[in-house]
């Protein structure tokens, strides 16, 4: 069964472009982990990323985050998403239908 995360970033100012230049890293390294985007979109107006994260994968979803985070392949990402960003917000989503 799929499950789904939007996840809203306040993009710190004026690093929008690197944070977007380095996303293709946290696709790439969230994919180990049974992880793939769905859809990610700039709201240039307000400095925002948002995307919405699909896991696949066995157990749950915080389980395979967890893993995520604290594996080789997510520090090795430079610069460190994390320093780019102001706020984040995630919430558990489910598709209507």
């Amino acid at each position: 069964m799929s499950r789904y995360q939007l996840r809203i970033y306040d993009v710190a100012p004026s690093k929008m472009e690197e944070f977007v230049a380095v996303f293709p890293q946290v696709v790439e390294a969230r994919a180990r982990f049974g992880f793939a985007v769905e859809g990610a979109w700039v709201a240039e107006d307000r400095d925002q990323f948002v995307w919405i994260a699909r896991y696949d994968g066995p157990g749950s979803f915080e389980e395979a985050e967890r893993r995520y985070y604290e594996s080789e392949a997510r520090r090795a990402i430079d610069p460190d998403p994390g320093s780019l960003l102001a706020h984040v917000e995630t919430r558990m989503i489910r598709p209507l239908g």
